[in-house]
């Protein structure tokens, strides 16, 4: 899991149901840009409003869409330990190279309790599996020393997704990993200077809107062409920080609705970005036509 992964949205059509043309040609959109692997049914895919059903035909279309083009990792997580291993054993990983597991959210569980319930996840799971540490959406933060012991304990915990925002953390894991264990940016706007230290990618947002330009970021940072990433990371700097204005995956669909390629709408109980933010985005997205 090595450069860009892309945390895609599912696009609604206005009535809320699951627009899959749209779908489809975001896949297109990303996979033409280069990014090297695209992750279904994240934080930014609404997967939380999804029903089982229709997280079955996300899962199948994009395979389906993506035909072996570029890995696909599925987002598999939640906050109860035996639904998810149970949904994991029923998993048809065909098309699926890893998973992407969040730790559990609203339990609030003791550093033990998410290691268990990761060592469960990595018992029933045939696949690798990304680790996904989000405390600002989780409220319990996963921490270093946590992420480190399962790392150690199996090769079935290939990377973290690390979006914790805490510099110190981050270089805990960079400076301690295993050898097979990649830490992996779950912020878009650190990804530059955290590649910079040692980490081995990001899991984006703002990527699927510019798959090209931060793929290459990207590619330039891992080659250590700094002057060539630091000057696209500037050049995508300021829209990066307006899709966030007023919410992720709100601020990525106006963004993506203004290129053409969605409807700007989400399942409740998210809502599209306020008047501002959407202006903000708007204005942003006009400069780097």
């Amino acid at each position: 899991m090595k450069g860009t992964g892309l945390a895609l949205i599912t696009p609604f059509k206005k009535d809320y149901s699951i627009d899959f043309d749209a779908l489809s040609n975001l896949i297109e959109h990303t996979i033409a840009g280069g990014v090297e692997y695209l992750v279904a049914l994240g934080t930014t895919g609404e997967s939380v409003t999804l029903s089982k059903d229709e997280k079955k035909q996300v899962y199948s279309f994009i395979a389906q869409q993506t035909n072996g083009r570029v890995p696909c990792v599925a987002g598999i997580g939640g906050n109860f330990t035996q639904e998810i291993t149970d949904w994991i054993k029923a998993f048809d990983f065909t098309s699926y190279d890893a998973i992407l597991s969040v730790s559990p959210f609203y339990n609030k569980p003791s550093q033990e309790g998410i290691y268990q319930h990761f060592m469960a996840v990595a018992e029933a799971s045939p696949k690798p599996i990304i680790l996904y540490n989000v405390p600002g959406r989780t409220m319990s933060n996963m921490t270093a020393s946590t992420t480190l012991r399962l790392a150690n304990a199996s090769k079935k915990f290939i990377a973290i997704k690390e979006a914790s925002g805490n510099a110190e953390q981050f270089m805990d894991l960079l400076h301690e990993a295993p050898a097979h264990f990649a830490i992996i940016s779950g912020d878009d706007n650190l990804t530059v200077p955290f590649i910079g230290m040692g980490m081995q990618g990001v899991i984006s947002v703002i990527g699927q809107a510019y798959p090209k330009d931060f793929s290459d970021m990207v590619r330039a940072a891992l080659a250590g062409d700094m002057s060539t990433a630091c000057s696209l990371h500037f050049k995508l700097y300021k829209i990066m920080k307006s899709i966030y204005l007023d919410g992720n995956p709100g601020g990525i669909k106006a963004l993506l609705q203004q290129m053409g390629i969605c409807e700007n709408v989400l399942r409740l109980p998210l809502v599209p970005v306020n008047e501002q933010a959407y202006h903000t985005i708007q204005k942003q997205y006009l400069t780097l036509i």
